[in-house]
């Protein structure tokens, strides 16, 4: 039977989703915590890997198992696991059903702090004393729309098969110093997102205008494109299936 599991995690001390050698992730803490449930070696796997400190507000996973899965599994995983990973439900699925296949979009959030706040410093990008240009970042993040190679915001080292990505959402929102970048698409490059909130702060600095951005996007050159920003700002926010 396969099973989905829906969690969420804080992942300032694991090393992404994704199992490594020599350091922790997210999916070794989720294999081991499964398999000490049900009393049988479990492999997890994703809907997708999420870099090294990177958040998840929702984070789906599937693993099969012979054992039928009674409700109080949920108190039982998070009995066993870190603090700072919570499982909030297992359920059965049809036997051929993917977390990561199966998946048509996922969507992130990018949050910048404008100003000082200690209880924020782990979840947000500070920004102390510059001013940026809303208006102008949410024009050139509409440039997102009409591309589909993302080769600029992605890692130079990578073994993906194609840069392409359909991107439906990219804007801007403030909520008081709360200023918080939303992106939706099928699929995302690594590093993507903080090397296009990199580039689009350099828009709202002026130190690029919307024309450049869009020359930085069809040079698929990542050397152009702006920094990758800090990875504690950055949350997986939600996968539609």
């Amino acid at each position: 039977m396969r099973y989905f599991i829906e969690l969420s995690y804080n992942g300032k001390k694991y090393h992404g989703w994704q199992i490594q050698p020599d350091v922790i992730s997210i999916q070794e803490k989720l294999n081991l915590a499964v398999s000490t449930i049900l009393q049988d070696k479990i492999e997890v796997v994703g809907a997708g890997r999420t870099d090294t400190g990177v958040h998840a507000s929702q984070m789906f996973a599937h693993f099969d198992s012979d054992i039928e899965i009674e409700a109080e599994v949920v108190h039982k995983l998070n009995s066993i696991l870190p603090n700072d990973i919570t499982v909030h439900k297992v359920f059965l699925v049809a036997d051929d059903y993917h977390a990561r296949f199966h998946a048509e979009s996922r969507s992130y959030e990018y949050r910048i702090w404008l100003g000082r706040n200690p209880f924020l410093l782990d979840f947000s990008w500070q920004i102390h004393s510059q001013k940026l240009d809303l208006s102008k970042m949410n024009e050139a993040a509409q440039l997102l729309l009409e591309y589909e190679d993302f080769q600029t915001f992605s890692k130079v080292k990578t073994d993906v098969y194609t840069f392409n990505c359909d991107v439906t959402q990219a804007f801007w929102k403030q909520e008081g110093n709360l200023l918080t970048f939303h992106i939706s698409a099928n699929r995302f490059l690594r590093n993507m997102v903080r090397a296009i909130v990199g580039t689009l702060i350099d828009v709202g600095l002026d130190k690029i205008s919307i024309n450049e951005f869009r020359d930085i996007i069809e040079s698929k050159s990542r050397g152009n494109a702006g920094l990758s920003v800090p990875a504690k700002g950055l949350f997986l926010t939600h996968i539609k299936y």
